[in-house]
């Protein structure tokens, strides 16, 4: 056999295994023909939990090179400094009501029909002309005062602290918490200009003047402008959710609007009502999932309920100052069949239920 004819001798790389090659991690879907890279809540995964869950990247859970942006002058990605709350595990949140961005406009746009057909109903049939004018004067004062406080809560408030959450299931329910406000304090203006459009008196500007100067709604506005000041996201949430809605609003809204109006014959504005007392069932719902599990943290949930302790000292006097400041509004419908006492005392119930609920000692105040 010639040179040429002896075959060529090749050398291959030996093949080493170090466990970074596909397949070789094991995931909570790992062996399914359906891949997660999470642990759902129950059997299945929900749509909610397929497009919230860790969208937003975290160096704890998957970001092994740490954040991937930053700001210039301070830290990168969604910083846990920027509460003073702790928790173990911030990912342990879940929105119960399983909000995402297709919830959003299904839900607000049943409500917003829901509105726009009573209001084209209340025009038709001219239920404004039987109001009268007590009840008129009422609406035209205290609910247009309302809806500032409903707009200066969606614009300062849920929507500034939507950014600020550790994780994208927390942040995706405050984002939604700002669209009800803001369709909510929409709705009300909607209603005023209807109003002010019919042929009854009202004046449909009357609502700037109550707001700015009105010595009633002067301590509610004031805790409204004291909470877009707040810099703690999680304390603005407890302070507004927890304290505010519970105290002050729950009260206008349900303890009085909701109770009076069919009395001096007005089926329309419980309905608009409604809607914002609904928007707030869920919105409180979420809210009390996520101080429930930082109250029951397991590494920190006793600091976090000094901490919760110290926000109440702070924020329920005043709201129970702006309550108190409500009175005399109580006296103005021409009907009334429910007293500023029995709806204050119903006010702190449910807030003492909360407070129970979320592991919270009563503030002393609520007794006074």
């Amino acid at each position: 056999m010639t040179q040429s004819a002896v075959p060529k001798q090749r050398s291959f790389p030996k093949i080493e295994f170090t466990d970074s090659e596909a397949g070789a991690l094991e995931f909570p879907s790992s062996k399914s023909r359906a891949y997660n890279y999470y642990q759902p809540a129950k059997l299945r995964a929900t749509m909610y939990e397929d497009v919230t869950v860790d969208v937003q990247p975290d160096p704890d859970r998957h970001l092994s090179q740490g954040w991937i942006y930053g700001f210039g002058d301070g830290p990168g990605g969604y910083p846990k400094e920027w509460t003073a709350a702790k928790s173990s595990n911030w990912h342990a949140f879940l929105d119960p009501n399983e909000e995402w961005d297709q919830t959003i406009y299904r839900n607000n746009s049943a409500v917003v029909h829901q509105v726009d057909l009573c209001l084209q109903n209340a025009k038709r049939a001219r239920v404004y002309d039987g109001w009268n004018a007590a009840w008129l004067k009422f609406i035209e004062r205290n609910l247009g005062a309302w809806m500032h406080a409903e707009n200066g809560l969606a614009l300062h408030v849920f929507t500034s602290i939507q950014r600020s959450g550790p994780t994208n299931m927390i942040n995706t329910a405050v984002a939604v918490n700002a669209a009800h406000k803001m369709r909510f304090a929409q709705d009300l203006a909607l209603f005023n200009l209807d109003l002010s459009e019919a042929d009854v008196p009202f004046d449909g500007s009357a609502h700037i003047g109550v707001w700015k100067d009105a010595p009633e709604w002067q301590p509610t506005r004031e805790v409204v402008e004291r909470l877009t000041a707040v810099g703690d996201w999680c304390e603005l949430l407890f302070a507004t959710n927890i304290v505010f809605e519970q105290l002050v609003g729950s009260l206008f809204r349900t303890e009085l609007v909701m109770q009076i109006a069919a009395r001096n014959g007005d089926y329309i504005t419980p309905t608009i009502v409604g809607t914002g007392e609904y928007d707030y069932d869920r919105d409180l719902n979420y809210t009390r999932n996520l101080f429930r599990l930082l109250s029951r943290d397991e590494e920190f949930g006793e600091t976090n309920k000094v901490l919760f302790g110290e926000w109440l000292a702070t924020w329920v006097p005043r709201c129970l100052d702006a309550a108190q400041a409500l009175q005399p509004i109580w006296s103005q419908p021409a009907d009334k069949p429910v007293t500023f006492a029995s709806s204050l005392d119903a006010a702190k119930q449910k807030f003492r239920s909360l407070l129970e609920d979320l592991g919270l000692d009563s503030p002393k105040e609520l007794d006074q």
